[in-house]
Parts: C-alpha cells; structure tokens; sequence
C-alpha cells in the first residue's frame, strides 16, 4: 500500500514484485490474496529461506522493467524516495544508491559495524559509497542483471557496478525505526563482507585471465617438479647408493600442486563464461507472471 501510494501519482506503467524468501508466516497467504486483486503485483516464492542476495538475484530475473528499485518489507525504507531515485536513473545514471543520513538503528550493533564495513570496502576497492547497506536503490536493468550474485554479494552491488564503469549516485533518504521483525545483522557481517571483498577482489583480478593466472602458477611448480626430478637423477647418477626419496618426494609434490592448478584455473575459466545460479531451480510458486513493456519500472 505504501509503495503505491508512492509510485501511483508518478504516472510510471509499474510492476510490484514482491519475493517470499521462504517465510514461515502468514506472509505468502495475505500476499497471494492481494495479488489477486491487482495484477501489478507479482509473487515469487523461494522454496527455502536463502538470504536476501539470493532473494535479489531472484527478484531480479522476474524483473521486466527498464528501471529496478530495490526497498526491504520492513518500512524502514520510506517508499516516497522512490520517485527521486527514478528520476535519477532517467537522467543517465546507472545505480541510485539510497544514503541513511539519519539511520534509525542501534549504534553498536548496527550503525558502527556498517562504518566499519563501508570504511573497508571503500579502501580495498577505491570505489567509496557512503552507504553500501541500504536496500533503497534504483539500477538501470540492462546493467545489473548480468551479474550473478552469491553470499552476501547484494551489499557490494554499488562496488561491483562502480568497478565496471558504472555511474553511480547517491541520495540522502528517509528512514524509519524498525517496527516488525529483529534484525539478523551485527558485527560479525564485517567478515562476511571482507571474505566477499577478498572474493570479489579475485573475480576482478582474474577476469577472462583466470586461466592464464593459475595456468602461470602450474608452469612454476611444474618447472619445481622436474628440477627436483632432474636433482634426484642426478644424485642417483653420482652417488646410486645414496637414497634419493626426498628428491622424488618434492618432484611428485609439485607436479601435483601443477596439475590441480591448472585444472582449478580450467574450472575458474569455466565458471566465469557458465556460470550463475539459476532461479528457477529455487522457486516453488509464481503469481502474476505478466509480460511487461520495456518502459515500466519493476519494483522489488
């Protein structure tokens, strides 16, 4: 009700999609009833619950509109910034990132690891956003659904879109004290993200290079192997009494660590042209699958 009172007066042609990460509540029934009487709402539910990246990535792929906004069911997010965000994405940028200047959250455990987090992303990446953790965005469709998201990936969209040439910007917005529900996030969520930084890190360095990466690495140790083949034959010619087991023992060891790096960089390379989760394996329920028109704005 919130995000059409919102959109409605905008005279955007609009869809709502709303994602059922596998709750355990009455969410789905009441859902399923109001999408009955309005077919701009459509209804995807998870067969599990997932965790919100993967609730995205979901959303995402339903999405038929130009123009993608992202806000949590929890009414923190004030739906009437909605309409800035648009004419932001209008205007030519690729991502709206939504900033809580003044975050209704519990400073410890929410407000000082989001600093944290959003202090470390902006070193590691150089891409420096004020406010990774906000669900409030707006993307341009056509760049954000080609990256296939995992893990905690969904808070480092802003990094991932930045460090593709995205243009990106920010809009102070509206934020209200949680009023259902308690919230899972707190300090331990810096680690999560620096393990995704350190992922992420990886993907960008690698690229279309993995292969050749790994495959470099597998040429070192390949050329460890047979040195220390070469060693043990010559030890073996000079002094056939003398045992030679450690020799053999560091040849086979490094022609081992070759052959698994260069099958984990033909995996890598692999993963990089075939990979991504496929929504479908993960739903059991669809409501309103409409065609949408290009013009239209998917609300997530």
């Amino acid at each position: 009700e919130a995000v059409l009172r919102a959109v409605e007066p905008l005279g955007e042609c609009f869809e709502i999609i709303l994602v059922d990460d596998g709750s355990g509540d009455a969410t789905f029934a009441r859902a399923q009833s109001l999408a009955a009487d309005d077919s701009r709402l459509r209804i995807i539910r998870l067969s599990r619950n997932f965790g919100q990246t993967t609730a995205l990535n979901a959303g995402f792929a339903e999405a038929r509109g130009e123009i993608i906004v992202t806000l949590d069911g929890d009414l923190q997010n004030d739906p009437a910034d909605i309409g800035a965000f648009i004419a932001q994405i209008r205007k030519g940028c690729d991502l709206v990132v939504g900033w809580r200047r003044q975050r209704q959250d519990d400073l410890v455990k929410r407000k000082l690891p989001s600093r944290m987090a959003n202090w470390l992303v902006g070193k590691v990446t150089g891409v420096a956003v004020r406010d990774n953790g906000c669900a409030l965005r707006a993307y341009r469709a056509e760049m954000i659904q080609k990256f296939p998201l995992y893990s905690e990936m969904h808070r480092l969209l802003p990094v991932i879109t930045g460090l593709t040439g995205a243009e990106i910007a920010e809009l102070p917005v509206n934020h209200f004290p949680r009023r259902y529900g308690r919230s899972k996030y707190g300090i331990s969520r810096v680690y999560k993200v620096l393990f995704d930084l350190l992922a992420l890190r990886m993907i960008f360095t690698l690229s279309r290079r993995a292969f050749f990466g790994f495959g470099s690495l597998a040429i070192l140790f390949g050329l460890g192997g047979l040195g220390g083949f070469l060693l043990a034959l010559l030890q073996w010619l000079l002094t056939p009494e003398a045992p030679v087991v450690i020799s053999v023992g560091a040849s086979i060891l490094f022609a081992s660590l070759a052959i698994f790096l260069l099958l984990q960089g033909f995996l890598c390379h692999l993963i990089y042209q075939n990979g991504g989760l496929r929504v479908e394996d993960l739903l059991t329920r669809r409501i309103n699958r409409a065609i949408v028109k290009p013009d239209e704005v998917s609300i997530t």
